[in-house]
C-alpha cells in the first residue's frame, strides 16, 4: 500500500527551494493555485496568523523554515544574532496559540541551534534541521495512513461511508495528510463508499479545501452543512468520523477545530466509531487535560460578514475556532507511533514511551 499512497501525491502546501519558503495560498483555493513566497520570519508569522498555511504540523514546518530565514538575516545584520533571533521565536510563537506542533518545532529548531558553535556553519545545519521535521511529518503521514486503515478494515471490511470535519489532508501537513490520509489509504484500498466533508464553517476548510483535495485523487466526495452530521449519520450509514488535532493533552482530551465536539457526541448516540488521527508532535505532555489549553478566537467579522458585506447588524458574535474533545468520545488515536485504544492518560504516557514505527 506504500507505494500506491507515494504514487497518489499530488497536492502540496509548502515548498522550500532558492532559499525561500514558498506557501500555496489557501484562502484563495478551490478557484485560484497561488503561490507566495517568502524571505522573513515576520512574513511567515503573517502569513500562519492570517491563514495563508494552516493545518497544525503545516504551520510547525513553516515556523521551521521562518527560523532558517530568521537566522540568515540576524547572521548578515551581525551583533549579537542570538539575543536578536530570540525574537523572532516570539514572534512566531505567538502568531496561532492553539496549536502545539507551532511549538514543538519552535523548540526543536532552538535545541538544534543550542548544540551549536559559532564556527560551525549554522545556516546549513539549521536549515537541514528544517528540512528534517518537513520530511518527517511526510512520513509519519503514511505510517498513519495505513495504521488508520488497518483499523478500519479489521472493524468493518466492507464499503465504508465515512465522515470529516476541516481540513487535515495534505494541505494542512507536509505530506499526505492525517484524517485524510487515511481516507486516501481506505480509497485505494477499495473500502470506501463515499466520504461527506463537513462545510466547517466560518473558514469553510472543508468545502474549499477537503472537497478540493478530495476531488482531485477522484475520491467520491459530497459537502454537507456542519448541522446535518447528526442526520447523516441516522440516514446515510455513516460508519466513522475521521478527523485530525491540532493539540492532544496528556489524558487524551483533544483540541481539533470548533464543531469536533459535537460530532463526536453525535457519533457515540449513533454508534458511529470515532478516530483522531495526529503525529505524536501534536500529543503535549505537559497539558494535564484539555481543559487548560488554550483556545483562539478570532474575529467576530469571520461570523457577521460575507465577502465583506454585513449579514448581521446590532448584535456581538462569538468565535471560537477550536473546541475540546473528551478522551472518552474517542475510540482511536492514530500517530506515527501506534495506536492508542479508548485513550487515557496511562495508555498515552505508554504511547509516548514508544519509538517511531516505521
Amino acid at each position: 500500500m506504500r507505494e500506491q499512497l507515494l504514487a497518489a501525491e499530488r497536492v502540496k502546501a509548502i515548498d522550500w527551494r532558492d532559499g525561500a519558503l514558498h506557501l500555496l495560498d489557501q484562502r484563495a483555493l478551490p478557484f485560484a493555485q497561488t503561490w507566495l513566497s517568502y524571505h522573513s520570519v515576520a512574513d511567515v508569522a503573517e502569513a500562519i496568523r492570517s491563514m495563508v498555511v494552516r493545518g497544525a504540523p503545516a504551520i510547525g514546518i513553516a515556523a521551521a523554515y521562518a527560523v532558517v530565514l530568521g537566522l540568515r538575516a540576524r547572521l548578515q545584520a551581525g551583533g549579537d544574532w542570538r539575543a536578536a533571533l530570540q525574537a523572532d521565536f516570539d514572534l512566531l510563537a505567538a502568531s496561532r496559540p492553539t496549536a502545539v506542533n507551532l511549538f514543538w518545532a519552535l523548540n526543536r529548531m532552538r535545541e538544534r541551534l543550542d548544540r551549536l558553535k559559532d564556527g560551525d556553519d549554522l545556516l546549513a545545519q539549521l536549515e537541514a534541521e528544517a528540512i528534517g521535521i518537513h520530511q518527517s511529518d511526510r512520513e509519519a503521514n503514511l505510517t498513519m495512513a495505513q495504521l488508520g486503515a488497518e483499523l478500519i478494515r479489521k472493524h468493518q471490511g466492507n464499503a465504508q461511508n465515512l465522515l470529516t470535519h476541516c481540513n487535515a489532508g495534505a494541505l494542512a501537513t507536509g505530506g499526505f495528510g492525517t484524517a485524510l490520509g487515511v481516507i486516501r489509504a481506505v480509497f485505494h484500498d477499495g473500502l470506501l463508499e463515499r466520504v461527506y466533508a463537513d462545510e466547517t464553517r466560518p473558514w469553510l476548510q472543508g468545502s474549499r479545501l477537503t472537497a478540493w483535495e478530495l476531488a482531485e485523487d477522484g475520491i467520491p466526495v459530497t459537502v454537507n452543512a456542519d448541522s446535518a452530521a447528526a442526520h447523516l449519520m441516522k440516514t446515510r450509514g455513516i460508519t466513522w468520523v475521521i478527523v485530525g488535532a491540532d493539540r492532544i493533552a496528556a489524558n487524551g482530551d483533544v483540541a481539533n477545530k470548533i464543531g469536533t465536539y459535537q460530532l463526536a457526541v453525535n457519533a457515540m448516540h449513533h454508534g458511529v466509531r470515532f478516530m483522531v488521527v495526529a503525529p505524536s508532535s501534536t500529543i503535549d505532555m505537559a497539558m494535564e487535560h484539555g481543559d487548560d489549553i488554550i483556545l483562539e478566537e478570532r474575529a467576530a467579522s469571520e461570523l457577521l460578514e460575507l465577502g465583506g458585506a454585513p449579514i448581521a447588524r446590532g448584535v456581538e458574535a462569538l468565535n471560537p475556532v477550536f473546541d475540546v474533545t473528551p478522551a472518552d468520545l474517542i475510540d482511536f488515536i492514530v500517530t506515527e507511533k501506534g495506536v492508542v485504544d479508548r485513550p487515557d492518560a496511562e495508555k498515552m504516557a505508554q504511547l509516548m514511551c514508544r519509538k517511531r514505527l516505521h
